[in-house]
């Protein structure tokens, strides 16, 4: 008898591969994916420890990507960043350096542990994809991805994103600790040889997803949904949520309506659907938007943080009645 199993999307080999080596971050990686389709970065916050640098050089293994960690210092310039002009005496010429950002995969570790002008350089790169030194442009290797990390534990000695430039960033994934079994697992390979990941796609493979995920339906409703839960979140006495009111100072701004419907569109292709659902972007809606509301000092002092927020928001707003068949 013929198998009418549909064939495993290709990314889903990857995350195979890649959790061969990485365990109880399924999530996390699901999420580099959804960026990766998406060409968007991912801000992650999380104890040390939790193998977020393992987890991105392996995805960079198994898509044959390159890697490179920068890990930010208060002492870190621009120059270290992107790269400089350097003169050579020999020849008596300036030539260009460039920095560790010409990578597919870049680690940027701690990036609050950096100056402002680091960080303004990094997510000008992210923006832009290129960088002027001295007259030239250079563009960065694509796919491009920036996964940066922030250490919730301290403070001292850190300069916090501004709101301005976090929203930068498409989604912020919270990353907790492993459970007993996943760390009994995490032991246990950790008592022998790793064995490194292999290939599973190029990175054309990848560009070439990029493009079949933009053919993914979007529906009218789904679009108006974004937009809704979005605005709710500048004023949510429109919801009925009124009490919420003065826990925002302010909401998510439009790069979150645009950053949850890309984000739902890549994440139905990888679940290997030609449509989105609602549940998708219901799915993605605290990773998207945590970062990007900007709370009071009195949800401080009331202990509200913007996961709370957010999923009042969600239960708050009705999510469209969408059925679609597969074309």
């Amino acid at each position: 008898m013929t198998s009418t199993k549909p064939p495993a999307h290709p990314l889903e080999h990857v995350l195979f591969e890649v959790k061969r080596t990485i365990v109880g971050q399924d999530v996390l990686l699901e999420r580099m994916a959804v960026a990766l389709v998406a060409d968007g970065h991912l801000l992650v916050e999380g104890v040390p420890g939790l193998a977020k640098t393992l987890a991105v050089r392996s995805l960079a293994a198994a898509i044959d990507g390159t890697f490179q960690r920068v890990q930010f210092t208060p002492d870190l310039v621009p120059a270290d960043l992107v790269g400089t002009r350097v003169y050579h005496q020999h020849s008596g010429e300036f030539r260009t350096e460039l920095g560790p950002v010409f990578t597919n995969l870049l680690l940027a570790d701690e990036i609050n542990r950096a100056p402002a002008k680091v960080q303004s350089a990094l997510l000008e790169v992210m923006q832009e994809h290129q960088v002027t030194i001295g007259r030239e442009t250079f563009r960065v290797p694509e796919p491009f991805l920036v996964m940066a990390t922030e250490n919730p534990i301290e403070s001292e000695g850190t300069y916090p994103l501004p709101e301005a430039q976090v929203d930068r960033f498409m989604m912020k994934v919270v990353v907790d600790y492993p459970t007993q079994a996943e760390e009994q697992a995490i032991v246990s390979r950790a008592l022998r040889p790793p064995e490194p990941p292999q290939p599973m796609v190029t990175a054309d493979d990848l560009m070439a997803m990029r493009v079949r995920a933009r053919q993914v339906y979007v529906d009218p409703a789904i679009v108006d949904y974004a937009v809704r839960l979005v605005a709710v979140t500048r004023s949510p006495a429109t919801a009925g949520l009124g009490e919420l009111e003065r826990y925002v100072t302010h909401g998510a701004s439009p790069r979150a309506s645009i950053a949850l419907v890309t984000g739902a569109r890549a994440l139905a292709f990888l679940r290997g659907r030609d449509y989105v659902l609602p549940h998708d972007l219901a799915e993605l809606a605290l990773d998207v938007l945590r970062h990007r509301l900007v709370l009071s000092y009195e949800a401080l002092a009331d202990e509200v943080d913007p996961d709370t927020i957010v999923t009042r928001v969600l239960g708050a707003v009705r999510a469209p009645d969408v059925v679609l068949q597969s074309r």
